[in-house]
C-alpha cells in the first residue's frame, strides 16, 4: 500500500498493475458545493503552491515569466492561441499551465538508483498521482526480457536494439509509431520521415483518441480539418456557444478571451450537461481590480443538454428559426451566403421539416422554454462562433455533431466573416501542428508525393493503424514492435484490461518520456524507457541553443525555446532521438542526411517548407514575434471540397436507447489533471476533494436507486453481450441529467469498448458508454 498527500489530505490507496482497479478502502472523500466563479485569488494561491512544492524557487519564477512569451516557450498544456497584441506582464499562464509546468520541470531525478530500489511489480501498485511525482527521468533504461528491474543502457546499445528489432520483423507494418500532441513540429517531421521512409503509416496519434471526429466532420463540409476563427474573431462575435466543453478547467487561458467577448457587448449560450464554474463567473487574475469587484459573468443562458443530445438540441434550434425564417423571410438566414457559397440546402432542408420539434426538445433534454430562449438569442444575430471539445467528439456520432454545428452556421452564414466561425478547442499544445506536418495514418496522395520528390525514396501509400486499429492489431499478434513519441499510451486508451493485453503481446514497448508513467510499466517482453528533453530545457545542438515550433488551435505557427538547463546531461531531444532511431535502424541505405538535419532545427524546417504547403519562409516568418497563420480557406469562404462550396449534410437524430436500469456515463477530467497526467486528487471547481474514484449521479436517480451519498457501488459496462466491471466508485450526488453518469478519466476507461468508435473517425466513445450500477458489498461514507 502507498500513501498519497495533497494539501495535507491523504488518502490510502491500492491499484491493480493496469491502474484500472480500486483503492482498498476510501478514507478522504469531502464534499463541498461546487463553485460558481473560477480563478481569482484562489488559482493564484493553488498554482504557486504547486510551483513551490515541485520546483526549485529561482526555476519557478524564471518559468513563469517566460511561459507563453513572445520569444519564450510554449506551455506543455492546452493549444490555446496566445494574445495577438500586448501579453500581460503578470505572467500568460493559468493555474493549470503552471501546474504542467511544475510537473515538467520538477526539481527531482531518477535514474539507475531509483530503479535498482524499485521493481516494476512494486511500481505498478503506485497510483498515477505517485508515478507522475517521482521526477524527471534522467537516462535511459530498459527492462530486459524476464527481468523485474529497468535498468541502464547507452543511447547507442538502446537504438541498436530498437533498429534489431524493427528489421527482424516480416513487415514494416507489424511495427506501430505512436505520437502524443506535446510533439512539436520539427520532432514530428522527423518522425513520420524515418517512418516512412522504415516503410509503413502506421501513424496512430493523439488526436484518434479526442478531435478526430471534428477534422473528419469539418474537412467533409468545409475542406479543412481545423478551425475557422482567430483570436481577434472571439472578441468580436456578437454570439459564443460553447458545447461540450469545460474551458475552465482543461483550456483556462480561454476564458480571458470570452470576457474580452462579454466586454464587447457579446454574448454567450452554454451547453453542456454539467454546469462548470469556469463558464458562470470568471474573475481574471491578469485584472485585479476587476478581480475585486466580482469578476465578470459569462453564460448567458445555460443549457443543460442530456448525454448525447446534441444533435437534438440543435435540429430543434434550427427547426424553429426555419419558422422565424417563414414568418419574417430575409431576417433570419443568409440567402446570399447560402446560395453563393453552399449546396445540398434543399434536401438539408426537406430532412428537417420532417422532424417533430416537441420529439427533438424531448430527446435534447433541454427545457422547451430554454430552447425557445437560445432561439431569440441566436435569431438576429450574424456574427456566430461556435466552439466545442470532446463533449460532441467522442460519440459514435461525433462526426454527426460536428455536421450539424456546420449546417448551423451555413444556415446564419456564419463562417468565413470577422467574429463567425468553427472553433474546435484542441487539448494538447501542437496536437494540430503534429498532423499538418504528416503525423496521420491516412496521408494524402499529394503530401506524400512531395516527400518522395524531397527526399527520393517512395513513401508506402497504404492507409496504417489508428488508435483502435493499432491496439487490436497488437492484441492478436499482427503489430510487434510499439513506439510511443510521448504521451501515456495504456491510460490515454480505451478499454483499459484490453490495451494493456495488447501492449504485453508486443515484442519490444519503447516510451520517448519526461517522466514516468503506467506505460512504462506495462510492457511487451523487452521495454525502453528514453529519456527526451521537456517544453522548458533548452535544447543545445553542436553548441548553439535551439528553438522548436509549434501550431496552436487557431492555425498560429510559433516558436517555443526552453529557458532551464536539462536535469540531467544524458537526455537528449526528441529529433535527436529520431535521428539515432534512423540511423541505428535504416543504416546505408536511408536516403536522408540524418546528421545534417538535427545538427540545427532550421535544416528540418527548410525540409518541413519543401514538404508542407503553408511553411513558405518558415524559418524567417517563425522568427517573427508571434509566428504566422497557416493559409484556411474556410476562413475566406474559399472551400475545398468537389465543388468548391461549403456542404449541407443530412445527420440522423440519435436514438440513444437505454433500457431500464442503465445510464449513459462519460468521462471528464478534474480540474487537477491534465489528460492523463495526474497533478493531485482535488476537483476544486466541482467540490469533490481528496478523491478520483467517484461517479456523480442525479439526486433522483440515487433515489430511485436507493443509494447514499458516499455509497461505494461498482459500475458495469454493457455493450454487445459483453459486461466490463470498474469496482469501487463513490456515488455523488451532482447536477447531472438524469440517466446520465459523470466519471473521472482514465480510471472509468476500463469500461470504454475497443470496438464502439464514432462512425468515420474511429474515436472512442468515452462519452456515451452504457453502465448499470450494483452497490458493493462494503461502503465508506464521505465527509461533507
Amino acid at each position: 500500500m502507498s500513501k498519497q498527500e495533497d494539501k495535507g489530505h491523504g488518502i490510502v490507496v491500492r491499484e491493480t498493475e493496469t491502474g484500472a482497479q480500486p483503492p482498498e478502502s476510501f478514507t478522504g472523500l469531502e464534499l463541498g458545493q461546487p463553485k460558481d466563479t473560477s480563478a481569482g485569488f484562489p488559482a493564484i494561491l493553488t498554482a504557486i503552491q504547486h510551483a513551490a512544492r515541485y520546483m526549485a524557487p529561482g526555476q519557478a519564477l524564471r518559468t513563469m515569466f517566460r511561459v507563453n512569451q513572445k520569444g519564450g516557450f510554449d506551455c506543455p498544456g492546452c493549444a490555446w492561441p496566445d494574445p495577438e497584441d500586448e501579453r500581460s506582464r503578470l505572467g500568460e499562464y493559468c493555474e493549470n499551465g503552471l501546474k504542467a509546468i511544475s510537473e515538467e520541470a520538477q526539481r527531482k531525478s531518477i535514474g539507475r538508483d531509483f530503479f535498482a530500489r524499485h521493481s516494476v511489480a512494486r511500481m505498478r501498485g503506485w497510483s498515477d498521482f505517485e508515478l507522475g511525482k517521482q521526477g524527471r527521468l534522467a537516462e535511459p533504461m530498459v527492462l530486459r526480457e524476464g527481468a523485474g528491474h529497468y535498468e541502464p543502457i547507452s543511447w547507442e546499445d538502446a537504438f541498436d536494439l530498437v533498429g534489431r528489432e524493427l528489421n527482424s520483423l516480416d513487415s514494416p507494418d507489424e511495427a506501430v509509431f505512436y505520437t502524443s500532441g506535446r510533439t512539436s513540429n520539427e520532432a514530428a517531421f522527423l518522425y513520420q520521415l524515418f517512418v516512412r521512409e522504415y516503410g509503413t503509416n502506421n501513424l496512430p496519434d493523439c488526436s484518434n483518441m479526442c478531435h478526430e471526429s471534428s477534422g473528419h466532420g469539418l474537412g467533409t463540409t468545409l475542406g479543412i480539418g481545423k478551425g475557422s476563427v482567430t483570436l481577434p474573431d472571439i472578441h468580436e462575435a456578437e454570439l459564443l456557444i460553447i458545447m461540450g466543453q469545460n474551458p475552465g478547467t482543461n483550456h483556462p487561458r480561454m476564458l480571458s478571451a470570452l470576457e474580452r467577448c462579454k466586454e464587447n457587448g457579446g454574448q454567450i449560450i452554454t451547453v453542456n450537461p454539467l454546469p462548470e464554474a469556469g463558464l458562470l463567473t470568471f474573475k481574471n487574475p491578469q485584472r485585479p481590480l476587476k478581480m475585486l469587484r466580482g469578476g465578470t459573468s459569462l453564460t448567458d443562458l445555460f443549457l443543460r443538454v442530456r448525454v448525447g443530445g446534441d444533435i437534438a438540441l440543435l435540429k430543434a434550434i434550427m427547426l424553429r428559426l426555419w419558422y422565424e425564417e417563414k414568418k419574417h423571410p430575409g431576417t433570419v438566414f443568409d440567402w446570399d451566403f447560402i446560395k453563393d457559397k453552399t449546396e445540398g440546402y434543399e434536401a438539408f432542408l426537406e430532412d428537417l421539416k420532417q422532424q417533430d420539434f416537441m420529439q427533438l426538445v424531448e430527446a435534447s433534454g433541454v427545457p422547451r422554454q430554454d430552447v425557445l430562449k437560445a432561439v431569440e438569442l441566436i435569431r438576429d444575430k450574424k456574427k456566430i462562433i461556435v466552439c466545442w471539445a470532446m463533449g460532441l467528439t467522442q460519440h459514435e456520432y461525433g462526426v454527426d455533431n460536428i455536421r450539424e454545428i456546420v449546417n448551423f452556421l451555413l444556415l446564419k452564414g456564419s463562417i468565413g466573416k470577422p467574429g463567425a466561425g468553427t472553433c474546435p478547442v484542441r487539448g494538447h499544445s501542437n496536437v494540430q501542428g503534429d498532423r499538418t506536418v504528416g503525423i496521420w495514418e491516412a496521408p494524402k496522395p499529394e503530401f506524400l508525393d512531395r516527400l518522395r520528390d524531397t527526399f527520393g525514396f517512395e513513401p508506402p501509400r497504404h492507409h496504417g493503424f489508428a488508435v483502435v486499429d493499432a491496439i487490436k492489431a497488437m492484441h492478436d499478434g499482427r503489430a510487434k514492435v510499439f513506439f510511443a513519441m510521448g504521451g501515456n499510451f495504456l491510460s490515454a486508451s480505451p478499454d483499459t484490461e484490453y490495451t494493456a493485453e495488447a501492449l504485453r503481446n508486443c515484442r519490444l514497448t519503447v516510451q520517448v518520456s519526461t517522466k514516468l508513467n503506467r506505460s512504462h510499466l506495462i510492457h511487451g517482453r523487452q521495454a525502453l524507457i528514453l529519456p527526451c528533453l521537456g517544453r522548458t530545457d533548452k535544447d543545445v545542438q553542436n553548441g548553439r541553443q535551439q528553438f522548436v515550433s509549434v501550431e496552436n488551435s487557431m492555425g498560429v505557427v510559433h516558436s517555443s525555446q526552453g529557458v532551464l538547463n536539462p536535469p540531467s546531461g544524458h537526455l537528449r531531444s526528441e529529433p535527436a532521438i529520431v535521428a539515432g532511431l534512423a540511423r541505428a535502424t535504416l543504416g546505408n541505405r536511408s536516403a536522408v542526411d540524418w546528421d545534417r538535419l538535427v545538427s540545427h532545427y532550421d535544416h528540418i524546417r527548410d525540409a518541413i517548407e519543401q514538404v508542407v504547403p503553408g511553411f513558405e519562409d518558415y524559418n524567417r516568418r517563425v522568427r517573427e514575434p508571434g509566428g504566422f497563420y497557416l493559409p484556411n480557406g474556410a476562413r475566406k469562404q474559399e472551400f475545398n471540397t468537389p465543388s468548391g462550396k461549403a456542404l449541407f449534410t443530412r445527420n440522423p437524430v440519435p436514438e440513444n436507447a437505454l433500457d431500464d436500469g442503465q445510464y449513459a456515463m462519460m468521462t471528464v477530467r478534474s480540474h487537477d489533471q491534465f489528460n492523463t497526467t495526474i497533478y493531485g486528487l482535488d476537483d476544486r471547481y466541482r467540490g469533490i476533494y481528496n478523491e478520483r474514484r467517484v461517479a456523480m449521479m442525479n439526486e433522483e436517480d440515487m433515489a430511485a436507486e436507493g443509494f447514499r451519498s458516499g455509497q461505494v457501488v461498482h459500475l458495469i459496462g454493457h455493450y454487445k453481450g459483453r459486461r466490463r466491471v470498474a469496482r469501487s466508485f463513490i456515488v455523488v450526488p451532482y447536477d447531472i441529467p438524469r440517466r446520465c453518469v459523470a466519471t473521472y478519466f482514465p480510471e472509468a476507461n476500463v469500461l470504454v469498448p475497443i470496438d464502439s468508435v464514432a462512425r468515420g473517425s474511429k474515436t472512442p466513445t468515452s462519452k456515451w458508454v452504457v453502465i448499470t450500477i450494483e452497490p458493493a458489498e462494503e461502503e465508506t461514507a464521505s465527509k461533507s
